[in-house]
């Protein structure tokens, strides 16, 4: 008996070392997918003047939408930073969903806002609109006051109201570059027909100081939870989405800030509110959409245009957050499991949804099932201490590697961290990463499979500051 257990360990240690090989050969080949997207991206806009764009005849109008809840303290920042974008023609829905603190009484204030008796289609049904709010200075402003239905909802309300052919997506704690919109757009310019989505690079503010509504110094925040979500950032946006974008398998725009075309969205039904990965499952449904209707498309990330959010600072925030975020994965596949191996579904079924299955949705699992091995081995006298140490250690210099050359590649990219000091200190958090706070994430996700079959649907609320006003 003593000798199956054996065996069966023995296998299932050899299928987590293949798992752990593989995942990370996947991840250098991005890596070196999205050097070469990089310089493409460079070469490509090294003689464009993006301000030229905002004269074009062709460049589309957009509608910004941006869902508040209990956005009080950086609701208005964030208005002032839409304001104050370099684009053509464009409109902001801020959406009220529900919110139980002073967001919409700011915004009211602030704005000098007005009810109206706007006319709009509602083609996606929604819950209750109270009020439609308008600014007799600011045309460009409406603000939606709305009962609670969550982020999905809020997002298909201002998309009923909304009165362009493509819409951004925004986050109420977000921070968009003055030229953001003019650099994402760009793809919709070059080829209108098959470009229907668009994703950029997102950045955390925390640290940062902020005035009239733009990023105006960027710093290191002092919180250590934040520093290491930075470097997060850096390999999920420029050392995975990236280098995904290349081989045309991007699943996830981040709702904190992407770009669409509002008719396939509307034809795809609108966001799901029926999951709290809202984002990924809209991928997802307009790929497998297109697929079905044999239609050619384009969904691109974008390295250049910068949103600037609000990370959580707290162990226990930053849980809820990354609880829900493997919970809305889980969702969105599990909605669309049809796509899974299909080869109907094109690179989507056969590439891109089996990657997120296996490497996303089932590592937390897989990391779980190799420490329980660990500890099995240890209690029972069979740990092999030179193979875990050197296995350990090649684990601690790939992560570090990945982890180093997605930084680089963010500062080869658009420089944010003008001081060596500041790269140094990012840089030894990419290693300490690797001896809690990988670790700890993978514990979190993995208690997110519980929370799944358990039929939790909550977000959660999450502590805010705001920004730091620059003096």
């Amino acid at each position: 008996m003593g000798e199956i257990i054996n065996t069966v360990f023995q296998i299932i240690t050899s299928v987590i070392l293949v798992y752990f090989f593989a995942l990370n050969s996947i991840y250098i080949i991005l890596i070196l997918l999205s050097i070469i997207g990089i310089n493409h991206y460079r070469n490509k806009t090294a003689f464009v003047s993006f301000k030229e764009l905002f004269h074009l005849p062709l460049i589309k109008p957009i509608s910004i939408i941006a869902p508040v809840y209990n956005e009080e303290n950086s609701v208005i920042e964030s208005t002032l930073s839409l304001l104050s974008l370099e684009y053509p023609q464009y409109e902001i829905i801020v959406v009220n969903d529900g919110s139980k603190d002073d967001t919409l009484k700011k915004l009211i204030s602030t704005f000098d806002l007005k009810i109206t008796n706007r006319i709009y289609r509602k083609v996606i049904d929604t819950k209750t609109i109270k009020n439609i709010y308008t600014s007799p200075t600011i045309s460009k402003l409406v603000v939606i006051d709305k009962k609670n239905g969550g982020k999905a909802d809020a997002m298909n309300a201002g998309l009923n109201i909304s009165r362009y052919p493509l819409f951004c997506t925004l986050d109420g704690d977000s921070i968009l570059e003055k030229e953001a919109l003019l650099k994402m757009v760009r793809p919709f310019l070059e080829d209108p027909e098959k470009t229907v989505a668009a994703g950029g690079v997102i950045r955390l503010s925390n640290g940062c100081e902020v005035k009239s509504g733009q990023v105006v110094n960027v710093q290191l925040p002092r919180n250590i939870p934040a520093l290491f979500q930075i470097i997060e950032y850096y390999r999920a946006f420029l050392g995975g989405r990236l280098g995904l974008s290349m081989i045309k398998s991007v699943l996830i725009i981040s709702g904190a800030f992407g770009l669409f075309r509002k008719d396939i969205t509307l034809q795809c039904g609108g966001y799901n509110t029926n999951t709290v990965g809202e984002d990924v499952d809209l991928i997802i449904r307009i790929r497998k959409y297109l697929h079905e209707k044999k239609i050619p498309f384009s969904i691109q990330f974008i390295p250049d245009p910068i949103c600037w959010t609000e990370a959580p600072e707290s162990m226990k925030d930053l849980s809820r957050q990354r609880n829900r975020w493997q919970r809305g994965l889980i969702e969105a596949i599990i909605h669309n499991s049809r796509v899974f191996l299909n080869p109907r579904y094109g690179i989507t079924g056969l590439f891109a949804v089996p990657g997120y299955v296996v490497f996303e949705m089932l590592g937390p699992i897989v990391e779980m099932l190799g420490y329980i091995i660990f500890i099995s081995f240890f209690a029972v006298g069979k740990l092999n201490y030179a193979f875990c140490w050197m296995f350990f250690i090649f684990a601690v210099i790939l992560g570090v590697i990945l982890s180093l050359l997605s930084l680089l590649l963010g500062e080869y990219s658009i420089r944010r961290y003008p001081r060596l000091r500041d790269v140094a200190i990012l840089f030894l958090f990419s290693i300490l990463e690797n001896f809690f706070y990988r670790q700890y994430l993978s514990l979190v996700r993995f208690k997110a499979f519980f929370d799944y079959l358990l039929g939790k649907q909550s977000w959660e609320e999450m502590t805010k500051k705001g920004f730091t006003k620059a003096k």
